[in-house]
């Protein structure tokens, strides 16, 4: 199995904190209020700015809104405090240095298209939305705005995924954006269309039931049925369809029983839509392709780098070096070498290759497989820095002072041989005095000199203070048979850091040689927290006596005093996954704005080409602008960054998406051989529905409906994250350690619910009082609201 990701660690949320009534109220005042004129030269009132920015997303950054209005001098000042007074009100929120309505659509969106309106133009819906954030926008895609590429239009039909521009709609009715086709990902005729579970009928045939809420059934005709039996998951092509009834395939793979946990990642694969086929072409350029050229290529067999990664990894896309800076103005320096594979030598632009690896956007880790972005012949054989064997690879040498600032660094096309394959465990092990026969030899010319480099890199590290959060990464170990075997953390070893830490400042190296050059890029930014987040972040700290200062100048630092402080308290984890859902979500950008979890202000993905589209994209911008052969960026790429950027930054939340999603499956499968099953556990989410509750051995969410909790009436506190009860004044609150009993577990949807055994906590005096407020007002009660079901599951 590849390795999965590994570097860094930079600890990105994406969890929405809502802020009740307040924006509801709000945004409906606005919603709601006539329509003003448009003054040039007058700061708008906020109405009309908000009307400006659904109607013009593209315009919507602070410089852009500024020369839309002819503000000039102080009128930017006032415009920069209305801008920051709507975005505490949650009315907008910052992303990458534009301003958007909470929830909206980026300008370059993935969308399935599912069904037709009544006068026949196509809906669609985004392919990832967050569950808590309500049910997915409709999208008008008109014929009128159907893109041309090269003289073809790209037209989409129901069940496609399609890469969209999103402009908000002008119409009172119907969908609140329409949308221009840019390219079709995937067709539903294609082969492999569709995935399903077999249902034999007794007349003959069967159907197919659809594992997408989304999809539809299907007929298999008689004969058409394979080997499938009752309770297969099978992959099927649509043969037949038409303008009335079902459609009718043929099973095309029967995947074996859906009970199986072999079928799991197969079912997130086709519910995320991710392409896991190559297509012949691919496959033939990939197997055609031979040794790369010394033309323009320094010869640097002879350093000894060395690969670390993790005991299954079977790409190897990075190696490292370290050895004492010898000039003399450099005393207690060092040097540090960084090789990463030369994918740009094999993967061209516009070739075979090159567009299957930009549909993919990344390779996709599950615990029974990988899906790769390119073909093994590439990624496991030609590009992977194998022990002993001459490969092609961009090296970036890096000069540290004593103190651990970087004082220069070059970038070089070598060719170079590993001298070793360590695993991190293994690497570890000799440092800590138990070498084994490989690493003893490697000891003193080797490995000691890479640790003493770290100890000097960290330094650096440490003066930067990058986000310090303690979430551990649990780890599904499979049996032979693909079922379940163990879930555990995996020991954090310096190893890890050592080669984290290196990973990153060559990451930084490129984003600064590559703006030097002035070369276009595709940077890897991470905007600061929203105003709306950190407010959100801040009712939740008061509740444990914990102070996060006000204003929009927070820095990583600030949030690592707010950790160090939780340090060692029974609610350390709780605070710790709190402010990692207040974090904006890391994005690709060809616009940099920063990093701000890991505290850099350039900051470019270069040491992943293997398995990241984007940091193939920076391999071709150095090789270009440094002038160091073939396989550098092309003008039509650099046009194209925008649209790039925004489709390899979706194709990321969709593996993530689908990796998180599996293993939900997983742990939802194995658990379901002990339902009623009592487990220890801890409030992870505390809704007006319910709780949800997380299983820290087995890394498992799930839910337990208020209705359930007693026979108390229980009362929803918000500012407290807490469900407390009216008469007993019990209740139960965020990050508490429960015990509950599994009743319910669905493996196919991944949902787990459990009812309450332990008995509720004293509620603070602060919520008591609460509950004196009158029935009237209160945010929730015992059951959910009429019309509604308690959500099951992870949400």
């Amino acid at each position: 199995m590849s390795k999965p990701p590994r570097e860094p660690r930079e600890r990105t949320g994406k969890s929405t904190l809502r802020l009740g009534a307040r924006r509801n109220r709000a945004d409906t005042a606005v919603e709601m209020a006539p329509e003003a004129p448009i003054i040039h030269g007058a700061v708008p009132p906020r109405d009309v700015l908000m009307r400006f920015l659904a109607e013009n997303p593209e315009r919507a950054s602070k410089r852009e809104i500024a020369k839309a209005f002819g503000l000039k001098g102080d009128q930017r000042v006032a415009l920069k405090n209305l801008l920051r007074a709507l975005e505490e009100d949650g009315l907008v929120e910052k992303k990458r240095k534009a301003l958007v309505r909470p929830g909206a659509l980026p300008p370059v969106t993935v969308l399935d298209i599912t069904t037709r309106d009544h006068d026949g133009e196509l809906i669609g819906r985004p392919a990832e939305w967050p569950e808590d954030a309500g049910v997915a926008p409709a999208v008008l895609i008109r014929q009128s705005q159907v893109a041309k590429t090269k003289g073809k239009q790209a037209v989409g039909g129901i069940g496609d995924r399609v890469v969209a521009k999103i402009f908000a709609s002008k119409s009172a009715t119907g969908p609140a954006y329409t949308a221009r086709i840019v390219k079709v990902l995937d067709r539903r005729r294609s082969a492999n269309a569709a995935l399903g579970v077999y249902r034999p009928m007794a007349s003959g045939g069967g159907r197919v039931l659809p594992i997408d809420k989304r999809g539809e059934e299907l007929v298999i005709d008689e004969g058409a049925e394979g080997a499938a039996v009752e309770g297969d998951l099978v992959e099927v092509e649509i043969e037949r369809t038409g303008r009335f009834g079902l459609a009718r395939a043929r099973v095309s793979n029967v995947i074996g029983s859906v009970a199986s946990e072999k079928a799991i990642s197969m079912i997130a694969i086709h519910a995320h839509g991710i392409p896991y086929i190559f297509p012949d072409r691919v496959i033939e350029e990939a197997e055609a392709a031979g040794p790369a050229s010394m033309v323009k290529r320094e010869d640097w067999r002879s350093l000894p780098l060395v690969t670390i990664d993790p005991v299954d990894a079977k790409d190897h896309d990075d190696a490292v070096h370290a050895e004492p800076d010898p000039a003399p103005e450099n005393e207690g320096g060092v040097i540090v070498t960084v090789a990463i594979a030369d994918v740009s030598w094999y993967v061209r632009p516009r070739s075979a290759l090159d567009q299957e690896a930009l549909k993919r956007g990344n390779s996709v880790y599950f615990p029974d497989r990988v899906v790769p972005m390119l073909p093994e012949r590439i990624s496991n054989e030609l590009c992977s820095l194998k022990e002993n064997v001459d490969r092609p690879a961009l090296a970036v040498r890096m000069r540290f002072a004593a103190d651990g600032r970087k004082i220069g660094h070059s970038f070089h096309r070598i060719m170079m041989r590993s001298a070793a394959k360590l695993a991190y465990a293994q690497a570890q092990a000799a440092i800590d005095g138990n070498p084994d026969d490989k690493t003893g030899p490697l000891l003193e010319p080797i490995l000691k000199p890479l640790w003493a480099a770290y100890a000097i890199i960290k330094r650096g590290r440490d003066r930067r203070q990058p986000l310090e959060l303690d979430m551990p990464e649990r780890k599904i170990v499979l049996k032979p048979d693909g079922r379940v075997d163990r879930v555990f953390v995996p020991e954090r070893l310096d190893a890890h850091k050592l080669i984290e830490e290196m990973m990153i400042q060559a990451n930084v190296a490129a984003a600064e040689t590559l703006e030097a050059k002035r070369q276009a890029l595709v940077y890897r930014v991470h905007d600061a927290p929203s105003l709306s987040k950190q407010e959100g972040l801040r009712e939740f700290l008061n509740t444990l006596d914990i102070s996060l200062m006000k204003g929009g100048n927070l820095r990583a630092n600030h949030f690592n005093g707010i950790l160090a402080k939780a340090e060692g308290k029974p609610y350390a984890q709780l605070v710790n996954e709190m402010v990692l859902r207040s974090q904006s979500q890391a994005v690709y950008s060809p616009e940099n704005i920063g990093h701000f979890g890991l505290n850099l202000m350039k900051y470019a993905h270069f040491t992943s080409p293997i398995r990241r589209y984007a940091d193939l994209i920076v391999h071709r911008a150095l090789v270009g602008a440094l002038g160091l052969g073939e396989g550098g960026i092309t003008p039509a790429e650099e046009a194209a960054l925008d649209d790039i950027a925004a489709e390899i930054s979706t194709f990321e939340r969709r593996a993530m998406a689908a990796e998180r999603d599996t293993i939900d499956r997983l742990i939802a499968h194995h658990l379901s051989a002990h339902v009623n099953e009592e487990f220890d556990g801890r409030v992870s989410g505390v809704t007006k529905s319910g709780l949800f509750i997380s299983l820290p051995h087995y890394g498992a969410d799930g839910f337990i409906p208020i209705s359930t909790l007693g026979r108390d009436y229980f009362i929803y506190d918000e500012a407290h994250q807490a469900l407390s009860g009216e008469r007993s004044g019990l209740g139960f609150r965020l990050g508490d350690s429960v015990r509950v009993k599994l009743v319910e577990a669905v493996p196919l949807a991944g949902a787990l619910r459990f009812e309450m055994v332990s008995d509720g906590q004293p509620m603070p005096t602060a919520t008591r009082s609460f509950h004196k407020a009158g029935r009237r007002d209160r945010p929730g009660s015992r059951r959910p609201p009429a019309g509604t079901r308690a959500p099951r599951g992870r949400r």
